[in-house]
Protein backbone atom coordinates (compact mmCIF):
# COMPACT_ATOMS: atom_id res chain seq x y z
CA UNK A 1 0.00 0.00 0.00
CA UNK A 2 1.45 3.36 -0.96
CA UNK A 3 1.70 6.34 1.38
CA UNK A 4 -0.79 8.19 -0.80
CA UNK A 5 -3.45 5.51 -0.17
CA UNK A 6 -2.80 5.03 3.51
CA UNK A 7 -5.95 4.58 5.59
CA UNK A 8 -6.97 7.76 7.48
CA UNK A 9 -6.48 6.21 10.91
CA UNK A 10 -2.87 5.36 10.09
CA UNK A 11 -1.95 8.73 8.66
CA UNK A 12 -1.17 10.45 11.93
CA UNK A 13 2.28 8.99 12.46
CA UNK A 14 3.25 9.26 8.82
CA UNK A 15 2.12 12.88 8.64
CA UNK A 16 4.39 14.30 11.31
CA UNK A 17 5.38 17.42 9.44
CA UNK A 18 9.06 17.86 8.61
CA UNK A 19 10.94 20.73 10.17
CA UNK A 20 10.05 24.05 8.59
CA UNK A 21 13.23 24.83 6.72
CA UNK A 22 13.44 28.31 5.28
CA UNK A 23 13.01 28.36 1.52
CA UNK A 24 15.00 31.09 -0.16
CA UNK A 25 12.87 33.38 -2.28
CA UNK A 26 14.14 34.79 -5.52
CA UNK A 27 14.63 38.46 -4.69
CA UNK A 28 16.07 39.99 -7.86
CA UNK A 29 14.37 42.80 -9.73
CA UNK A 30 13.23 40.42 -12.48
CA UNK A 31 11.60 38.16 -9.85
CA UNK A 32 9.37 40.92 -8.51
CA UNK A 33 5.64 40.52 -9.14
CA UNK A 34 4.20 43.89 -10.03
CA UNK A 35 0.51 44.71 -9.84
CA UNK A 36 -1.43 47.96 -9.70
CA UNK A 37 -1.31 47.82 -5.90
CA UNK A 38 2.49 47.57 -5.90
CA UNK A 39 3.18 49.90 -8.81
CA UNK A 40 3.87 53.03 -6.74
CA UNK A 41 6.26 51.21 -4.39
CA UNK A 42 8.12 49.60 -7.27
CA UNK A 43 8.33 52.89 -9.14
CA UNK A 44 9.84 54.74 -6.18
CA UNK A 45 12.54 52.10 -5.69
CA UNK A 46 13.29 51.96 -9.41
CA UNK A 47 13.55 55.76 -9.50
CA UNK A 48 16.40 55.91 -6.97
CA UNK A 49 18.31 58.21 -6.55
CA UNK A 50 15.80 60.60 -8.16
CA UNK A 51 13.42 60.60 -5.22
CA UNK A 52 10.94 63.37 -4.38
CA UNK A 53 12.44 63.48 -0.87
CA UNK A 54 15.59 61.97 0.67
CA UNK A 55 13.52 59.76 3.00
CA UNK A 56 11.05 57.20 1.63
CA UNK A 57 8.83 55.03 3.83
CA UNK A 58 7.27 51.87 2.35
CA UNK A 59 4.25 50.56 4.26
CA UNK A 60 2.29 47.37 3.72
CA UNK A 61 1.04 44.25 5.50
CA UNK A 62 3.33 41.38 6.44
CA UNK A 63 4.40 39.42 3.38
CA UNK A 64 3.46 42.21 0.98
CA UNK A 65 6.85 42.45 -0.70
CA UNK A 66 8.58 45.08 1.45
CA UNK A 67 11.61 42.84 2.06
CA UNK A 68 11.88 42.08 -1.65
CA UNK A 69 11.84 45.79 -2.47
CA UNK A 70 14.35 46.45 0.29
CA UNK A 71 16.71 43.91 -1.26
CA UNK A 72 16.34 45.53 -4.66
CA UNK A 73 17.14 48.88 -3.04
CA UNK A 74 20.29 47.36 -1.51
CA UNK A 75 21.30 45.95 -4.89
CA UNK A 76 20.90 49.17 -6.84
CA UNK A 77 22.13 51.64 -4.20
CA UNK A 78 24.64 49.68 -2.13
CA UNK A 79 22.68 50.75 0.96
CA UNK A 80 23.90 49.93 4.46
CA UNK A 81 21.44 48.35 6.90
CA UNK A 82 21.06 50.42 10.05
CA UNK A 83 19.33 50.28 13.42
CA UNK A 84 18.74 53.75 14.90
CA UNK A 85 19.80 52.96 18.45
CA UNK A 86 22.61 54.49 20.54
CA UNK A 87 26.01 53.05 19.72
CA UNK A 88 24.96 51.45 16.41
CA UNK A 89 26.62 54.08 14.19
CA UNK A 90 23.44 54.70 12.20
CA UNK A 91 23.87 58.44 11.68
CA UNK A 92 27.52 58.00 10.70
CA UNK A 93 26.50 55.48 8.05
CA UNK A 94 23.77 57.84 6.83
CA UNK A 95 26.35 60.57 6.32
CA UNK A 96 28.42 58.45 3.94
CA UNK A 97 25.84 56.77 1.70
CA UNK A 98 22.33 55.33 1.28
CA UNK A 99 20.91 53.53 4.30
CA UNK A 100 18.06 51.10 4.93
CA UNK A 101 16.01 50.65 8.10
CA UNK A 102 13.62 47.68 7.89
CA UNK A 103 10.61 46.91 10.10
CA UNK A 104 10.60 50.21 11.94
CA UNK A 105 7.31 49.41 13.67
CA UNK A 106 8.52 46.04 14.96
CA UNK A 107 12.21 46.56 15.71
CA UNK A 108 11.76 49.91 17.37
CA UNK A 109 14.16 52.83 17.34
CA UNK A 110 15.55 55.59 19.49
CA UNK A 111 13.78 58.78 18.46
CA UNK A 112 16.83 61.00 18.85
CA UNK A 113 18.98 58.58 16.83
CA UNK A 114 16.44 58.38 13.99
CA UNK A 115 16.23 62.18 14.01
CA UNK A 116 20.03 62.34 13.65
CA UNK A 117 19.91 59.76 10.83
CA UNK A 118 17.40 61.82 8.88
CA UNK A 119 19.39 65.00 9.48
CA UNK A 120 22.56 63.29 8.24
CA UNK A 121 20.75 62.13 5.11
CA UNK A 122 19.46 65.64 4.41
CA UNK A 123 22.77 67.37 5.12
CA UNK A 124 24.97 64.99 3.12
CA UNK A 125 22.68 64.38 0.16
CA UNK A 126 22.18 60.66 0.79
CA UNK A 127 18.95 58.65 1.03
CA UNK A 128 17.07 56.57 3.60
CA UNK A 129 14.52 53.84 2.92
CA UNK A 130 12.34 52.75 5.85
CA UNK A 131 9.91 49.81 5.73
CA UNK A 132 7.01 49.30 8.11
CA UNK A 133 3.69 47.53 8.39
CA UNK A 134 2.06 50.73 9.62
CA UNK A 135 2.09 54.44 8.83
CA UNK A 136 4.36 56.78 10.84
CA UNK A 137 1.51 58.39 12.85
CA UNK A 138 0.92 55.02 14.54
CA UNK A 139 4.55 54.84 15.74
CA UNK A 140 3.66 57.11 18.68
CA UNK A 141 6.68 59.34 18.19
CA UNK A 142 6.99 61.90 21.00
CA UNK A 143 9.87 63.99 19.66
CA UNK A 144 8.34 66.93 17.81
CA UNK A 145 11.36 67.46 15.56
CA UNK A 146 11.30 63.81 14.47
CA UNK A 147 7.57 64.00 13.76
CA UNK A 148 8.25 66.98 11.55
CA UNK A 149 10.94 65.06 9.64
CA UNK A 150 8.67 62.04 9.17
CA UNK A 151 5.85 64.22 7.85
CA UNK A 152 8.25 65.50 5.19
CA UNK A 153 9.10 61.95 4.05
CA UNK A 154 7.53 60.31 0.99
CA UNK A 155 5.20 57.54 2.19
CA UNK A 156 4.18 54.83 -0.28
CA UNK A 157 1.64 52.12 0.55
CA UNK A 158 1.52 48.57 -0.81
CA UNK A 159 -2.15 47.65 -1.03
CA UNK A 160 -4.07 44.39 -0.57
CA UNK A 161 -3.46 41.97 -3.48
CA UNK A 162 -6.10 41.17 -6.09
CA UNK A 163 -6.77 37.64 -7.36
CA UNK A 164 -4.38 37.96 -10.29
CA UNK A 165 -1.47 39.02 -8.09
CA UNK A 166 -2.26 36.33 -5.50
CA UNK A 167 -2.17 33.71 -8.24
CA UNK A 168 1.19 34.97 -9.46
CA UNK A 169 2.48 35.07 -5.90
CA UNK A 170 1.40 31.51 -5.12
CA UNK A 171 2.99 30.23 -8.32
CA UNK A 172 6.21 32.07 -7.43
CA UNK A 173 6.24 30.75 -3.85
CA UNK A 174 5.91 27.20 -5.15
CA UNK A 175 8.57 27.84 -7.80
CA UNK A 176 10.93 29.10 -5.06
CA UNK A 177 10.57 25.59 -3.60
CA UNK A 178 11.22 23.99 -7.00
CA UNK A 179 7.55 23.06 -7.30
CA UNK A 180 5.49 23.87 -10.39
CA UNK A 181 1.75 23.64 -9.83
CA UNK A 182 -1.04 23.36 -12.38
CA UNK A 183 -2.78 26.68 -13.01
CA UNK A 184 -6.14 25.12 -12.16
CA UNK A 185 -4.91 24.24 -8.67
CA UNK A 186 -3.54 27.76 -8.24
CA UNK A 187 -6.91 29.19 -9.30
CA UNK A 188 -8.70 26.86 -6.87
CA UNK A 189 -6.50 28.04 -3.99
CA UNK A 190 -6.91 31.73 -4.80
CA UNK A 191 -10.70 31.47 -5.00
CA UNK A 192 -10.92 30.01 -1.49
CA UNK A 193 -8.14 31.62 0.52
CA UNK A 194 -7.93 34.82 2.53
CA UNK A 195 -6.88 37.72 0.30
CA UNK A 196 -3.54 38.55 1.86
CA UNK A 197 0.15 38.09 1.14
CA UNK A 198 0.72 36.39 4.48
CA UNK A 199 -2.09 33.90 3.84
CA UNK A 200 -0.48 32.95 0.53
CA UNK A 201 2.79 32.19 2.29
CA UNK A 202 1.06 30.13 4.97
CA UNK A 203 -1.00 28.12 2.46
CA UNK A 204 2.01 27.29 0.29
CA UNK A 205 4.11 26.30 3.32
CA UNK A 206 1.38 24.04 4.74
CA UNK A 207 0.74 22.35 1.41
CA UNK A 208 4.41 21.78 0.74
CA UNK A 209 5.07 20.33 4.19
CA UNK A 210 1.99 18.10 4.10
CA UNK A 211 2.89 16.78 0.65
CA UNK A 212 6.42 16.04 1.88
CA UNK A 213 5.09 14.26 4.95
CA UNK A 214 2.82 12.06 2.85
CA UNK A 215 5.27 11.78 -0.05
CA UNK A 216 2.61 12.76 -2.53
CA UNK A 217 2.18 15.41 -5.19
CA UNK A 218 0.27 18.59 -4.51
CA UNK A 219 -3.27 18.05 -5.76
CA UNK A 220 -6.59 19.85 -5.55
CA UNK A 221 -7.76 17.52 -2.77
CA UNK A 222 -4.65 18.25 -0.72
CA UNK A 223 -5.19 21.97 -1.29
CA UNK A 224 -8.79 21.63 -0.15
CA UNK A 225 -7.69 19.82 3.00
CA UNK A 226 -5.18 22.51 3.91
CA UNK A 227 -7.62 25.34 3.23
CA UNK A 228 -10.33 23.66 5.32
CA UNK A 229 -7.85 23.19 8.16
CA UNK A 230 -6.81 26.83 8.07
CA UNK A 231 -10.43 27.99 7.93
CA UNK A 232 -11.30 25.84 10.91
CA UNK A 233 -8.33 27.22 12.84
CA UNK A 234 -9.42 30.80 12.06
CA UNK A 235 -12.87 29.99 13.34
CA UNK A 236 -11.50 29.04 16.75
CA UNK A 237 -9.59 32.29 17.29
Amino acid sequence: MTDAKMAPEKRGAAEQLPLAFEHGSATGRDDLLVSERMAAAVSIVDAWPDWPSPVVILTGPEGSGKSHLAQIFRDISGATDILPQPGEGASQAAATGPVLFEDADRRGFDEVELFHVINAVRQHGTTLLITSRSFPPSWNVQLADLNSRLKAATVVEIGTPDEDLLGQLIAKLFADRQLYIDDKIVGYIVSRMERSFLAAQVVVDRMDRLALARRVKITRSLAAEVLETLEAADGTD
